[in-house]
């Protein structure tokens, strides 16, 4: 019996739960990817050298000030919350007129990862020998060109492991969307088990659903940090005429 109800679910239903699987993997990947955008930016926002000039001195400390504001308010409450006052809050604004559903769940996945992502790209920064940066500065660079040319693409590949993370934490997390109607998985889940009335088996279908989707990522992306480390071992060439200066390193696992 228990098999055959979630056969005739997937038979019936299967096409509303793959509409569901597709609007969570377009939220969670576009959230995520403009998430990294706004994390580089407020990254390299609240790296630039504060100026001796006082109005670009206060400007800066304002703009650090907002963002750090933006960060702590945005990792320090749950998403769920935020997406009833950010959907909502614009429905008051403007007399009861909502925004539509997909793009007010890409905004509240974006800047909620945003946050996340400010810290994470800031830590990556951070990490960043300041060698590099002097080197950069001392052959004409301005901050934004030492960045955007040398060390964001060392962070990118630093921090790899987490915007990782945070991509799978939000395909996991588009669930709470559906406090708001976003035809999510979770959400046609609901649909689904309101007119079978067969609750054990829809959530089950859906719960192995999300277990393939994240793992199948997971093992994807691992394959990409393998890639961008490079071989696991190397050679060092100490002279470029002498084959005996050639040196054989084999990375410690």
């Amino acid at each position: 019996m228990f098999f055959e109800n979630v056969g005739k679910i997937i038979s019936k239903y299967g096409s509303m739960l793959m509409s569901g699987l597709g609007y969570t993997m377009l939220i969670a990947l576009t959230g995520t990817i403009i998430g990294l955008i706004i994390g580089i930016l407020t990254g390299i926002v609240r790296t630039v050298p504060l100026s001796k000039n006082k109005a670009l001195y206060y400007l800066q400390k304002t703009v650090n000030a907002l963002i750090a504001v933006y960060v702590e308010i945005f990792r320090g409450t749950p998403m769920m919350v935020q997406a009833m006052v950010i959907f909502w809050g614009y429905a008051f604004m403007n007399g009861g007129q909502t925004l539509p559903l997909i793009p007010a769940g890409i905004f509240i996945v974006s800047i909620n990862t945003g946050a996340y992502m400010a810290e994470i790209v800031r830590g990556g920064i951070i990490s960043i020998d300041k060698g590099q940066f002097e080197g950069a500065y001392s052959i004409g660079m301005t901050h934004w060109q030492a960045m955007i040319h040398v060390i964001i693409p060392q962070v990118l590949r630093n921090i790899l492991p987490s915007v990782s993370n945070e991509f799978v934490i939000n395909i996991k997390d588009t669930s709470v969307l559906n406090v708001i109607g976003v035809m999510e998985l979770y959400y046609m889940a609901g649909k689904i088990q309101v007119m079978t009335y067969h609750i054990f088996e829809t959530y089950l279908i859906i719960c192995v659903m999300y277990f393939i989707m994240t793992y199948s990522i997971t093992r994807i992306l691992r394959f990409c940090e393998k890639k961008l480390s490079g071989n696991a071992s190397y050679r060092i060439c100490g002279s470029q005429s002498d084959p005996n200066a050639e040196i054989t390193v084999q990375e410690v696992k």
